[in-house]
């Protein structure tokens, strides 16, 4: 196992710049086809959808659990929503559309950097309060590390979720006429701050450990919350025009990510 701080914060990093590379994969569909049917955007999110919660409840709020006290989870739980709320209010104050991408100029960028960072950072947190324990007994061996089973769990769930993250970005891009290359680009830069959320939330689980049930709740509320404010809603916008509104795709999605993620808790 390795105990170097910097060899564990460099895996961590890996680990959120993966989730962010992934969220690249949702623009290679458009290399093959024009556009992404409304039907696949509906049940892309709602994968999507299944996929974090079922990582939340039964991987974060599992090792919650045995981390610490219900008390402490529903404080974290508290904080997390608090944070996606706050990120609201900060969103809903500047409207950046993807489509202006290609035109921002340098502040433009800057400022959909710092949209982007407050959209993702609580991915990134997710994945790096799940490598707390890294290092200690009871995990996988990868590289020379004893990994957690949960890092690998919530690593896998965030990179999967990215995909149609990618697809979203890339729908108003392709529509413009943005290169194809490009279109992966803008996608992966979407999540970039992934990687530095897992660093930062690992860096506070590690030295502040009486707080890792707290940490826990903390990114299962964010997820969750996002879930629901953020992923549904999408998904039934992107389904307005289908029979019953997209409900059954929409349904389909989160039943098949529920059974993806589901089996992995029990690794």
């Amino acid at each position: 196992m390795s105990m170097d701080p910097l060899a564990n914060f460099t895996l961590v990093f890996v680990a959120g710049l993966i989730t962010a590379l992934a969220t690249g994969v949702g623009a290679l569909p458009f290399f093959l086809v024009e556009e992404v049917s409304d039907r696949w955007n509906v049940v892309l999110w709602g994968l999507a959808s299944g996929i974090m919660v079922s990582a939340s409840v039964f991987g974060l709020l599992r090792e919650g659990l045995a981390a610490g006290t219900l008390g402490e989870i529903a404080i974290g739980l508290g904080a997390g929503v608090l944070l996606v709320v706050a990120s609201h209010r900060v969103l809903s104050g500047a409207e950046i559309n993807p489509r202006q991408y290609e035109q921002a100029d340098y502040r433009k960028l800057v400022l959909v950097l710092g949209v982007l960072t407050v959209h993702s950072f609580p991915e990134g947190v997710a994945v790096g309060v799940s490598f707390a324990d890294i290092g200690f007994a009871n995990g996988i061996s990868l590289f020379g590390f004893t990994v957690p089973v949960l890092a690998v769990f919530m690593t896998v769930a965030i990179s999967i979720h990215n995909v149609p993250e990618g697809v979203a970005v890339s729908i108003p891009l392709s529509s413009m006429g943005v290169p194809k290359r490009r279109l992966v680009w803008w996608s992966i830069f979407s999540s970039l701050p992934q990687p530095i959320g897992a660093v930062i939330a690992f860096y506070f689980v590690r030295i502040a450990r009486e707080a890792l049930a707290v940490g826990f709740g903390f990114a299962a509320g964010a997820m969750i919350y996002l879930v629901v404010t953020e992923f549904l809603p999408e998904a039934l916008e992107e389904g307005d025009g289908l029979p019953r509104g997209g409900r059954p795709e929409l349904v389909s999605g989160v039943l098949l990510g529920v059974a993806l993620m589901i089996p992995l808790t029990f690794v």
